[in-house]
């Protein structure tokens, strides 16, 4: 009790209310921009946490973590378009209600159960902690790392269809982690002699470049505005609270079923909102309406994304195995504040791990009221062109991105890294799969290697390690099987083609570059020790059987050809490269300014004074920031001009 009373007074100090907040403003502005989610605004978060307080830092982090899927609620109603993975269910009966003139009816309805879900999945972690503290702390290096396997085996329920695809891209996201320095003897492995990776590529350029740029050049390709066309969100806010508290049955049963399907490592997010979704038409006396507007379609996915956001907590905070790919970046930003998931967390410290709970459950509820106080002004920014946001967001991700080592790599990574992130999401390739792969590569090497030094080759014969290799067969087994229940009841009624795998050049030229990649690292560690090598041979065989498989699939099974804008691609992320060397060399607040200025003025087609009041601000942002956090920018050679005067004002 004291623990719990201990949590609760950090988390209602001043400072860290000011801080969790400000995660939520942060997390509500990523849910609404559709396709960044939860892993790009972690990211971006990452670099302002370094040097905070632990509580701190984390409550900043589950503040966006919160309400990521309330966020994303917005684009999925008025228009039609999921925010997020975990969001696709609602745009079912959302976007119908929208259509209706009844959007404010829905969104309300959405952010009262999101808030009760969000909370209904706190409580439900806690319970779980005290419940699970006896087995986490029977669990030997042997168990860690078959748990570690079975975060990396949920990559079934990541792969849209197409497992071998997600083998491959998991498996390139564990050679990509094991670049640096071996665990076990020290080698450095596929630095090829650039200093910049003997320390490995850092957490946040891995997690900006593989989803937030790719997002962001898909949406310059497009060249509109979120919302192509204006949706009035008529009346209804009232009722859309009064239409939840009618259904609470169905709101605490879809609440309590996603928390316990996100604390399955990867198996929450896109799965659980489509479960529940299911589960509510089927227990409906008139299912006839689902999809054309009904209230109940809207309120028990939006019930279960904000408990399986708290669900995904579990594994991550007990075994250091992410539950989500948000999970992911949380788990990279506990190590970043000195923090080691796993026994730690319910003995040293406990007090943080249920400062973490009641700070989801506030976030929550902080969330909620926000979005349905904002829900007219914030419905605006979804008619921005998003070629005006554009800017604004890239200096963000190069600033979050060059706190990582303060040094020219972190761009240059950051551009290879968006380049395959590009062609993985042309290709429909899953990136979370890559995620995972690469933040459990380290720890999987590890507990590999201990295991092996505590009890041989007899590890394998523990009854832990028997019982998770039988969870990891479920891993693979189980996604398909509810793949093709979802697909049933979804074609109910319909007479359908049967849906054929996408193909493109695009898919070509990532399997030839994802098997080159294998083949060099193969070669690369040929020579070395054996504990050396061991760990990334695995990788290797993942890649290079995925890859084989996905050629022989290629030329044997009948695809649809799908066409892709990858030459317009191309050249955005060409110009992106072009873009870092002027902030590094040329300065970053002089290259912010001539950038934002050039890009609204001719490629946002914004007037001058408009384009040139946006950069202005902008650099007064930067500023701040730097002076505020006393950030340092890469100063090049104009900078200093800028920043001398600046520093004698301040």
């Amino acid at each position: 009790m004291a623990v719990l009373l201990s949590a609760l007074d950090q988390i209602l100090s001043f400072t860290h209310f000011i801080y969790l907040l400000g995660g939520v403003l942060v997390g509500l502005v990523v849910g609404i921009i559709p396709g960044l989610g939860g892993i790009a605004g972690m990211s971006l978060l990452l670099p302002f946490i370094y040097g905070m307080e632990p509580s701190v830092g984390l409550g900043m982090l589950m503040g966006l973590v919160a309400v990521i899927p309330t966020g994303d609620t917005f684009t999925s109603v008025l228009m039609g378009i999921p925010g997020s993975s975990s969001s696709q269910a609602t745009v079912m009966d959302g976007f119908p209600l929208a259509k209706k003139g009844q959007a404010a009816r829905a969104l309300s309805a959405a952010f009262m159960c999101s808030m009760i879900g969000g909370v209904v999945g706190a409580i439900v972690l806690s319970v779980f902690i005290l419940v699970a503290r006896p087995i986490v702390l029977s669990f030997s290096s042997a168990e860690l790392f078959m748990l570690t396997l079975l975060g990396l085996s949920v990559v079934a329920a990541l792969s849209g269809g197409n497992i071998f695809k997600g083998l491959a891209a998991c498996g390139l996201g564990l050679l990509v982690g094991s670049v640096g320095s071996a665990p076990a003897t020290g080698d450095f492995r596929f630095t090829l002699g650039i200093d910049y990776l003997y320390d490995g590529i850092p957490l946040v350029v891995v997690g900006l470049g593989i989803f937030a740029l790719p997002e962001i050049i898909s949406l310059l390709v497009q060249n509109k505005a979120i919302a192509s066309t204006p949706n009035k969100l008529g009346h209804g806010l009232k009722q859309g609270i009064k239409d939840v508290f009618q259904n609470l049955p169905l709101v605490g049963k879809s609440s309590i079923f996603g928390s316990l399907v996100g604390a399955i490592p990867g198996l929450g997010g896109s799965v659980v909102d489509w479960m529940t979704y299911s589960f509510a038409m089927n227990s409906s006396k008139d299912s006839s309406q689902f999809g054309k507007g009904e209230i109940k379609g809207v309120i028990a996915p939006e019930s279960a994304n904000n408990a399986c956001a708290s669900g995904s907590m579990i594994p991550t905070l007990l075994f250091g195995i992410p539950g989500s790919g948000s999970a992911a970046v949380f788990l990279g930003g506990m190590l970043l504040l000195g923090l080691q998931p796993g026994v730690s967390m319910i003995t040293t410290h406990l007090d943080l791990t249920y400062t973490i709970i009641w700070s989801l459950a506030l976030a929550n509820i902080l969330g909620a009221i926000f979005c349905i106080c904002f829900t007219r002004p914030i419905s605006l920014l979804t008619y921005v062109k998003f070629s005006i946001l554009a800017p604004i967001i890239l200096t963000l991700i190069l600033f979050a991105a060059y706190q990582a080592t303060r040094s020219l790599g972190d761009f240059i990574v950051l551009g290879v890294i968006a380049t395959i992130g590009v062609l993985m999401k042309d290709a429909g390739w899953p990136r979370p799969a890559f995620l995972i792969g690469f933040v459990l590569s380290s720890g999987a090497e590890n507990y590999f290697f201990q295991s092996i030094q505590f009890y041989g080759y007899s590890w394998f014969e523990r009854p832990g390690v028997i019982i998770i290799a039988l969870l990891i067969i479920l891993g693979f087994v189980l996604p398909p099987i509810l793949k093709s229940r979802r697909k049933a009841q979804k074609d109910e009624g319909q007479v359908t083609e049967k849906e054929l795998p996408i193909t493109s050049i695009t898919d070509l030229v990532l399997i030839l570059l994802i098997t080159g990649a294998g083949t060099y690292a193969l070669f690369n560690i040929w020579d070395m020790s054996t504990l050396t090598k061991a760990f990334p041979l695995i990788a290797i065989a993942i890649v290079l059987f995925s890859c084989i498989a996905l050629l022989i699939q290629r030329y044997k099974v009948k695809h649809r050809k799908v066409v892709t804008n990858i030459r317009l691609e191309a050249c955005y992320i060409v110009g992106f490269f072009v873009i870092a060397c002027g902030y590094y060399y040329l300065g970053f607040i002089s290259t912010t300014f001539v950038f934002s200025l050039l890009f609204l003025s001719y490629l946002a087609k914004a007037s001058w004074t408009k384009s040139f009041i946006i950069a202005f601000c902008l650099v007064i942002f930067l500023l701040v920031m730097r002076h505020i956090m006393h950030i340092d920018y890469p100063e090049g050679f104009l900078d200093p001009y800028i920043l001398t005067p600046v520093d004698k004002i301040f």
